[in-house]
């Protein structure tokens, strides 16, 4: 659709629309007023789409069969090589859905996305086939990546590896839920509320939200700029340090990056944690939703980093249960907004794509295509409309003191530690058929409650195994200062390296 100027008639209804009265005179004079801005748009028109240019250009795709899918987790396959040297040369991984790939079908979880073809890659794309990488698939997501379950994907549940019969947790379901079977090497996959770090912590991966901006956003269909992260997920701590070495640094299209601070993350490993102080953080536990189980298994990994010569002391944030609230007041009108743009990130420098605008337009008119959680939190936004950003604005006011709770801990500690869920892997539904609304709200929105502070804080997390119950994964949640990713991974490979994860 070309830039069209309205006409006298359109003119004055839309004035009557926003509350005032445009007679024929007045009309007469904007339109010819217009006419400037006007030429603005029109030359608009003529210009090409300044895309990056694509590298690689052999793009083979294919749908997976059965056979091939036991899980739910691959939305398509790729045999996508990079560089022939790099430090991720040979390595395999595996793509959130909601990651641009150019060339290459992406869904984001969505009916409403289908036929889809990405018209760019996205920055971490790049640079993971600069470096070796072979990326051998998108895996899928939840449905526009708003769930922490895994059962709001229009291609189908993602099962759990350990246990197909329970969730694999969401929104990067099918990135944990591959790597946790050895299906690849590694995944990448994006964290607005936990999305890393939830399905982490139901398949036993590693999961790492780093700091908010380290990692570059560009080439991603995201949320809210201020808390939309991308993420390192893998089946150890030293390919998750490596990985992160790949992706982090300077993009100059994403403004989300502010005065980074990027290390070689791998020389951290290895290193002695006698001294380290970990702050267990009590209000991360003993939530009425809390498991004992986890709880004790979280404990437990506390007297074990103890018996590795760290101090650990319990100590009390009170406002990390208010986190919850203030990211909700963000989320929704971040997300509303977003949304009400066809999917494109208002306020941020970078690229846009067109032919995703042009696949999102309209998509009120399927919205009875949505699941019952995305009803929930997009007719709540369209609703906050009569507050006119009262809810949104306060919260933003409220963050630099959450913030700073966590920062004056951090001040004297080294890490604070918690469970990353409060529960384990909930079970999926047994059908498609078998859905009950209140278990899909609630994987949606529940899981989130330790993880969901950090998104808008910006703190690193990293969601690692703790132990089994019942044969499924306990994730344990270390976070750290700003840019310190080092220590949490210095933290994180001590334990894996102490002795096999306990079965509770």
């Amino acid at each position: 659709m070309t830039f069209e100027l309205p006409d006298r008639t359109e003119l004055k209804a839309l004035g009557l629309s926003m509350g005032l009265t445009i007679d024929d005179r007045l009309a007469e004079t904007l339109l010819g007023h217009l006419a400037l801005f006007g030429s603005s748009y029109e030359f608009m028109d003529q210009l090409a789409d300044n895309l990056p240019e694509i590298n690689y250009q052999d793009r083979p795709y294919r749908l997976p069969g059965k056979e091939e899918n036991e899980l739910g987790a691959w939305y398509v396959r790729t045999d996508l090589k990079g560089s022939d040297t790099g430090p991720l040369k040979g390595r395999t991984v595996a793509i959130k859905d909601n990651i641009f790939v150019a060339g290459v079908p992406m869904m984001n979880g969505a009916s409403i996305l289908e036929g889809f073809i990405p018209d760019f890659d996205a920055t971490v794309v790049t640079r993971l086939l600069d470096a070796g990488a072979e990326i051998t698939g998108k895996a899928v997501c939840e449905f526009l990546c708003v769930s922490g379950g895994s059962a709001t994907a229009s291609s189908g549940f993602v099962k759990n590896p350990h246990n197909h019969a329970h969730s694999a947790g969401g929104s990067s379901s099918g990135s944990a839920a591959l790597v946790a079977n050895g299906d690849v090497e590694m995944a990448l996959g994006c964290d607005q509320a936990g999305s890393v770090r939830i399905p982490s912590s139901f398949c036993g991966t590693y999961g790492m939200k780093a700091t908010h901006g380290l990692l570059p956003y560009t080439g991603i269909m995201g949320m809210e700029a201020m808390l939309d992260h991308v993420g390192p997920m893998t089946a150890n701590v030293t390919d998750n340090a490596t990985l992160l070495e790949v992706l982090a640094g300077y993009d100059a299209t994403d403004s989300r990056q502010r005065r980074l601070q990027v290390h070689k993350y791998s020389d951290s490993l290895g290193d002695d944690i006698k001294g380290m102080k970990i702050a267990l953080v009590k209000e991360g536990f003993a939530h009425p939703l809390s498991e004992p189980d986890v709880d004790n298994c979280v404990r437990n990994a506390a007297n074990k980093f103890a018996d590795l010569g760290a101090d650990v002391d319990e100590v009390s944030i009170p406002m990390h249960p208010d986190g919850v609230p203030v990211w909700g007041s963000i989320i929704t009108d971040g997300l509303w907004n977003t949304m009400g743009y066809n999917g494109m990130a208002m306020n941020t420098n970078g690229f846009n794509s067109p032919a995703l605008e042009k696949f999102m337009a309209g998509w009120q008119d399927k919205f009875d295509q949505f699941p019952v959680n995305l009803h929930l939190i997009l007719m709540l936004g369209k609703y906050l409309e009569k507050y006119q950003g009262k809810y949104y604005a306060k919260a933003k006011n409220h963050l630099p003191k959450l913030i700073k709770a966590y920062d004056d801990v951090l001040e004297k500690y080294d890490l604070l530690l918690m469970p990353t869920t409060l529960m384990q892997a909930q079970k999926n539904p047994a059908s498609a058929t078998d859905l009950v609304i209140e278990d899909v709200i609630f994987l949606a929105f529940y899981t989130v409650l330790n993880t969901c502070q950090f998104d808008i804080t910006g703190h690193p997390a990293l969601s690692a195994p703790c132990g089994f119950r019942n044969g499924l994964p306990v994730g344990m949640m270390l976070v750290g200062k700003h840019f310190d990713e080092p220590g949490i991974y210095k933290a994180a490979y001590a334990f894996e390296q102490s002795c096999p994860l306990p079965e509770l």
